[in-house]
This record gives structure tokens, sequence and C-alpha cells, in this order.
């Protein structure tokens, strides 16, 4: 990749797990009965067809990694766990009152925080309350992620005889140096003694994280990592570049300096070098910074144009309606977003007064579904296209616009009525997304917002 298209293209943007992103929904026009009144229309739309997902944040971690984006609670202080899951219980027994039959679910992830800072016990609480107003689907999907220095053996067999079948790893980096730098001390003994005990239980689906760009993070120590990670063989993987926004979350990422950290073309050499270790070991590139053997189920719906995009990343299956349970959660109806509060206090406040702690949102607009999709498209399969009329909008001469320079570049092959992304283009599918992203054209930030694109 040269320079000239990294220093060119290399500017802030969104990650698009969702659009309108965060920073451009519509707050004020957002209110409490627009947002049941799409819950129960997606609801009745989908649940008997596809069913639903939960995503269930778990915020406490009993230490600060330095590279981490998101929300979370710092304590060692395990009393916690048990009032916080009956918070989430009573948010979910608000949910279950708006619909009209007994809710499928398809999928569960347990984010966080750290998922496994709660007892294995605790956890079994959680998933045997959520499923006393609820049914599984045929084809589940249920994941946890969870933290390498504190899953148990105990933890895997839980969560394997509630019907999780995934788990992923949060390994980062093995270097020294940076893992002191990030605050994320973790030796490789321990990645593999969780992921032993995993594949020993049944796990069909074991997943490891890792993070390009980090302080200090020089090419062989990527290439140390991927192949430090082979010897375990994952069956998936997540290959993240690091996301540096110290403007958004504080203290946490100002533990460095930003000379500390590789830049530009320098930065994108780890991803380049890093992704075809990657293909020389068989994994496979699956959307934006994914990787999947052949056996995984996030191969095969790639394979199948199944892959789907949402605020726990890509997934192997589509649903129309997400629940986000717990604090600072994002739920999706397809016709609108919701947020919940972000501070535990707030939460629990709410939650008081309220069954649905929600506190901000947007209502999707006809144009913004359009938009959508095409984004979606874009992110899941590296094309998209406008030939059927209900996916044209008025401003597509202005996206035509943005898009033909990205075409000069060699970024994507532009049709009468379809654009698709070549390989030079897909480390810029972001950027190309942009081009789509209506709101962004019509008013451009005027502070940072995002993370850079490459």
């Amino acid at each position: 990749m040269s320079l000239s298209l990294i220093q060119k293209y290399n500017i802030p943007g969104p990650r698009y797990t969702s659009y309108p992103t965060v920073p451009y929904w519509h707050d004020a026009l957002f209110h409490e009965d627009a947002w049941k009144a799409s819950i129960t229309r997606s609801f009745n739309e989908s649940n008997a067809s596809e069913g639903i997902s939960l995503y269930i944040h778990l915020p406490f971690c009993e230490s600060l990694c330095t590279f981490c984006g998101c929300n979370k609670r710092i304590t060692k202080r395990h009393e916690v766990e048990h009032p916080y899951i009956q918070a989430v219980l009573k948010e979910w027994n608000g949910y279950c009152d708006l619909f009209a039959s007994s809710p499928i679910i398809k999928e569960i992830h347990l984010g966080g925080g750290t998922p496994t800072f709660f007892s294995p016990e605790n956890l079994e609480i959680l998933i045997h309350g959520i499923f006393e107003r609820a049914t599984r689907a045929a084809a589940y999907e249920f994941s946890f992620e969870g933290h390498p220095n504190n899953t148990s053996k105990q933890h895997l067999q839980t969560l394997y005889d509630l019907g999780f079948r995934r788990v992923s790893f949060g390994v980062q980096d093995y270097a020294k140096n940076v893992q002191e730098a990030i605050h994320r001390i973790q030796p490789f003994h321990n990645v593999a003694k969780v992921t032993y005990w995993a594949k020993e239980i049944g796990y069909t689906s074991i997943g490891h994280d890792l993070i390009f760009g980090l302080p200090f993070q020089t090419l062989d120590n990527v290439l140390d990592t991927i192949n430090k990670t082979n010897s375990l063989q994952p069956d998936r993987l997540a290959f993240y570049s690091y996301a540096h926004i110290p403007w958004i979350k504080g203290n946490g990422q100002r533990g460095f300096n930003d000379n500390d950290l590789p830049r530009d073309h320098e930065k994108r050499q780890l991803y380049e070098e890093g992704k075809k270790l990657l293909a020389n070991n068989g994994y496979h590139e699956i959307g934006m910074d994914h990787f999947a053997l052949a056996n995984d189920s996030l191969f095969t719906s790639a394979q199948q144009g199944k892959l789907h995009r949402n605020f726990m990343g890509y997934t192997a299956s589509k649903t129309q309606l997400m629940i986000g349970l717990g604090v600072s959660s994002i739920s999706d109806s397809w016709y609108a977003f919701a947020q919940n509060e972000k501070s535990i206090e707030d939460y629990y406040a709410r939650l008081a007064i309220n069954p649905l702690p929600v506190y901000r949102g947007h209502l999707l607009s006809a144009e913004d579904i359009i938009i959508r999709k095409h984004i979606l498209n874009l992110m899941c399969h590296f094309k998209t296209s406008w030939e059927d009329p209900s996916l044209q909008f008025s401003e597509l001469p202005i996206v035509l616009e943005h898009l033909y320079e990205l075409e000069q570049d060699g970024l994507l092959l532009l049709a009468a009525n379809s654009i698709s992304i070549t390989e030079k283009g897909k480390p810029f599918v972001r950027n190309i997304c942009m081009a789509f992203d209506l709101h962004l054209i019509r008013k451009i930030p005027e502070t940072r917002l995002f993370s850079l694109t490459v």
C-alpha cells in the first residue's frame, strides 16, 4: 500500500457499527413512546421468523487496561455482582412486558468490561433469569468475552452447560513492554490454558482478539504474537487497529505519549504483514479486521452472503431486533436506536422509576434506513447496488461525486448502478462508507469524534 494513499485517507472516521453513527443521533426528536412503538413493531415482524439478539454489558474490571475504549468500572469489590444482575433482569422484564408473545432468543453476547469478573454462579443466575420469560431459537449462538487471567475452567463449563459455544479471549500483544504500557500483563501460558480448556469442554468457536498500533509495538512483536496465536489455532481472530481517542476516553488512554505509537505507513505495515501471515496460516479475511478458519461459522456466513454487522460487531446471522441490557448498552430495533444510562449510578436511578433505563436515541428516517443498507452491504460484502428503486435516494449524485475520486485511486469499481470494493480498497472500507454518510457530509465535525481510519 502506497504511503501517499495512507496519508491521503488516514483521516478520522466512524467504524460503522451503526448508521447513523452515535454522534449524529437526533436526541431531541427521540422519545420513549416512539422507542417502545419501534420495539413492538420490530418484534412483531421478526420474532417468529428469526428471533431476537441480546447484548448484555457487564462493566466491572479489577484493573484498568489503558488501550480500552469500553465503558467499564474498576473495582475489586465482587459484592457489586448480585445487585447488578438483578438490575439487568429488571430491565429485561421491562422489555418482555412490551412483547406480544414469548421472545425467541437467537443470539446472546456477554460483553464488558470483563464478563468473567462475575462468578460462574452469578452468570448462571443471569442466564436462567433471562430464560424465565424466553425460549431458545432452533439455531442459537451464545458467546461471551473472557479475560485469560481470570477465566476459570468453571466459568467455561458453566456457560457451556447454559448453551454457550463461542468464547473470545482478549490477547492484544505478547510483548512485555507493550503489555506494561497498556497495563495488561498476560502471559502466553494463561491464554494457552483457557484456550485448551475451551477446546476440551467442547466450544465450537474460540476467538482471540489482537490489536495493532499499540504503544512501543514493532513488526516483530506483531509477527511473534500471530505465530504464538497460530500455535493455539483459535477458530477466528479479530485483528483491530488501536483506536487512540484520549479526548473521549480520558486518562485511561493518556498513560503514554502519542509519539510512542506507530504511525501512518509504519502502523499499516503491522497490519499488512500480519494479514499475510494470517493468510499463510489458513485464516480468511472476513469483513473488516476479522479473520476465520474455514470451519468457523463466520467464514461460512461470509461465503453465503449472510454476514451481518451491528453494535456487537460482525455476526454470522442477522436479527432485526437487538436488545442491549445493562449500563451504556445500545439497542437496535432497525427503526430506532436507544442507549442506556452510561454511569452505573444513573442506570440504577433510572431503573428505580422506569423499567427501560434509556436516556438517548435516534429514530431512523426512511433515508437513514436506505443508507444503512448500503453501508451494511459495504462493511459485510464489500459491494452495494442501487439498481432496485427502493435503494435509491435523492442525494445519490452527491455520493457518486465522492466515489469518483476513490475510483481514480483504485479503491473501488463503479458500475452504472453499483460499486464493488477492490482488494486494494478493502483497507479503506471506512472511507468508502463515509462517501455514503449523508449526516457526515452535511455536517463535518468541528471537533475530534472518531479514530483514524487506517
